[in-house]
């Protein structure tokens, strides 16, 4: 098979790989029918974090069940089904309280890669979710955004605890920030303020609900916010990019008693404990556990009562996945999908 291999910064190949099989009794195999460049992919790409290369790329898929294992009872062959980025059981303590992501016995979603022709998903009864019937080609970049970047914007949602009466400010504009915006329109949020300088994620924000836009960013977003919410700051904040800069713009923009959602990978940031305390700030993030919303996001996207595929702007062949990171790094395309 053809599959997506990083050997060192910038240096991304497509190449002919061993077509994954069954390894695992719980394993399955999909053949992937779409597959996409995360924001996550960047950092290595950029030379931010090591690469461990060379590296099998994605962990964002669907596709349809070509294997399984003797063990896997849930899933079929030929059912089209979503997963998450990292495998879990979905009977533990942790994955039954909803973090699937911290799993005892979690593991990477798409141990072989997920921009391939193939993948190999571990704990498939577990990580996998079927659609039920077959979606139309239109249904299918929103299936794979529910594979990470919706399901980790949702969680953002939720950890800030966006709802009815609450203003929410977004820092980040990216996929997940854009899809946060979305689920805290569906979590029925009165006010929502996308913190952006891009003309065309500002006319997504505003798609997907955002009501106000600020452009300013650090201590100028902050006064921002806090100008457009009589001074308090906002009731939920998600945090959406990773860096000192982008955290610390979060909780200084949360009014006292707030919450902050922050999903954004982690590099280099770190916190002032004694400022933290103070700030009556509450802080919920991490991996989303995706798994946990994928049925209820799966069964909105396949009632068309929400189209999160709008934010891939690129479309492009797996054998041009080289120009697929080259246009997310240099901000030419939100989100790129790649299709095998």
């Amino acid at each position: 098979m053809r599959g997506v291999i990083m050997y060192a910064p910038g240096d991304v190949r497509v190449e002919e790989r061993e077509r994954p099989g069954i390894v695992e009794p719980t394993d399955a195999v999909i053949r992937v029918a779409a597959a996409c460049v995360c924001g996550s992919d960047l950092w290595p790409y950029r030379g931010l974090q090591p690469v461990d290369g060379p590296s099998p790329m994605g962990h964002e898929y669907v596709g349809v069940v070509e294997e399984i294992g003797p063990e896997v009872r849930n899933i079929k062959v030929g059912d089209f089904v979503v997963g998450s980025f990292l495998a879990s059981d979905n009977t533990c303590e942790i994955c039954q309280a909803g973090y699937q992501t911290h799993c005892i016995n979690r593991q990477p979603g798409a141990a072989t890669g997920a921009q391939s022709e193939y993948a190999r998903i571990p704990l498939a009864d577990g990580t996998l979710v079927a659609t039920g019937t077959q979606p139309t080609p239109e249904q299918i970049p929103s299936l794979l955004a529910a594979s990470d970047v919706l399901g980790t914007g949702w969680f953002a949602a939720v950890a800030a605890e966006a709802g009815p009466g609450k203003t929410v400010a977004v820092v980040g504009d990216g996929a997940v920030g854009l899809l946060g915006i979305l689920a805290a329109s569906r979590l029925g949020a009165e006010r929502i303020i996308a913190m952006s300088r891009h003309a065309d994620r500002q006319a997504l924000a505003t798609k997907f609900g955002a009501t106000d836009i600020v452009e300013e960013r650090g201590a100028e977003g902050v006064a921002k916010i806090k100008e457009l919410t009589n001074g308090l700051g906002a009731h939920s904040v998600i945090e959406a990019v990773g860096t000192q800069e982008s955290m610390m713009q979060a909780i200084h923009a949360t009014r006292p008693g707030g919450h902050v959602g922050f999903v954004g990978v982690s590099h280099g940031v770190s916190l002032d404990g004694a400022k933290l305390f103070f700030s009556g700030v509450h802080l919920h993030g991490g991996p989303a556990p995706v798994r946990r919303f994928l049925p209820e996001l799966i069964e909105l996207i396949m009632n068309g009562e929400i189209n999160p595929g709008e934010v891939f702007d690129l479309t492009l062949p797996l054998e041009q996945a080289a120009e697929a990171y080259r246009a997310m790094d240099e901000r030419r395309a939100i989100k790129v999908l790649l299709t095998p």
